[in-house]
Formats: structure tokens, sequence, C-alpha cells
């Protein structure tokens, strides 16, 4: 029996003394590091903190950052907002009849030929909701879906995602723009084409 003891007494003691050993002399608790946004001689430009890599998917990212939901998004590169070029808006115009146009429409407007047969139409851009919208909103209903959308996160790389963006926002200009604002060539070519009947969804505009 009181060997049985002295065997527990040198166990805890031998216990005691490697947490000790852990903390006191190896330091596992307190290692060198670079806090973030200090210098730090490791990089050549001196930043401790790295810039994040295109397309890094975060554990949660935007007003979802600071809250327990544990949503995953995609950071997009910065600077890689909506560019409304002729080459971004062509880019724009083709993935958005690849991957938008069955649902939402050539125009946009919610009326794609899927939802001609039977499929619930989806929001038409042109509503005042979605014109005043922020970017934002449609890169991450893109990414993630939304209600019965499919995520495309896996489909449209970050640049096309912008690039369908930016498409939109040319749609939306195109069906409220008032007739003066179009060139005059193509102003008589568009007064002599008999009125066509609003489509669903829009907001008595002519469609694009």
């Amino acid at each position: 029996m009181r060997a049985g003891l002295w065997t527990l007494v040198l166990t805890l003691t031998a216990a005691t003394l490697s947490g000790g050993c852990e903390n006191g002399v190896k330091d596992m608790y307190r290692q060198g590091r670079d806090d973030p946004l200090t210098y730090s001689s490791l990089w050549a430009d001196g930043r401790a903190s790295r810039p994040l890599e295109a397309d890094t998917v975060a554990v949660s990212a935007g007003p979802l950052a600071e809250s327990s939901s544990g949503r995953q998004g995609v950071i997009p590169a910065p600077g890689n907002g909506p560019r409304y070029t002729v080459a971004a808006l062509e880019r724009g115009r083709q993935e958005f009849g690849i991957y938008c146009a069955p649902c939402h429409g050539p125009a946009g407007d919610g009326n794609g030929y899927i939802t001609q047969r039977g499929f619930p139409h989806p929001p038409s851009y042109h509503s005042a909701q979605l014109r005043t919208a922020p970017d934002s909103l449609f890169y991450d209903v893109i990414t993630h879906g939304y209600g019965i959308m499919y995520p495309y996160g896996d489909r449209l790389a970050p640049a096309d995602r912008w690039n369908v963006i930016a498409y939109i926002r040319a749609l939306q200009l195109a069906w409220h723009a008032p007739l003066a604002d179009v060139p005059a060539v193509a102003r008589q070519r568009l007064e002599a084409q008999p009125l066509a009947a609003p489509r669903r969804g829009g907001a008595g505009g002519p469609a694009p």
C-alpha cells in the first residue's frame, strides 16, 4: 500500500515538473511571432500581415464575419468591382446568357424560357428594390444562391461574377432609359418599330 502511495506521489511530481518545463523552459505559450499590422523582416515589403490570395475561402465574410452563422464566402480579389468596359459587358452578356437568362430572361424581367414552362418566376431586375440594391447583394446571390436558385460560385469565376453584375446594371439602365438618351440614328430606327407590350415583371419601360 505504501509503495503504491509513493508511486502516485512520484507520478504527480513528474507531471508538475513537466508542465513547468513546457511553460518555463520551452515557453510553448509565449513563442516569438509577428503580430498583425507590425513590421516583419521576413518579407520584402516589411509587412507582417500578408494580403489574401484571390478566391481565398474564409470562414465568414462581409456582414456575416461578426456573426455566429459560420457561413463561408469567397473573398474576391481587391478592386474587382463591376468594370463598365465594352469587354467586361460583352463577357457579362455571354455569361448572363448561359447561367442567368434561362430563368431571369434575356431582358432580366424574370420571364426566362424555363419559367414559361412552369418554373417559378424570379424577381425582375427592374424592380425598385433590385435597382437600388448594392452590387454586393448580386455577388452574394450568384456565389451562394438564394431560395431555389442554385449557387454558381463553382461555375463562375469571381471576375465573371462582376462582369455579369455589370451587364445586369446595363440591362437596368437600358430598361429605364428615356428615348432622348438614345443616339439619333438608333432612335429613328426604334421610333419606326411598333410599340411592344410591357413584359412581365417590368416597370413599364421599354425592353433593352
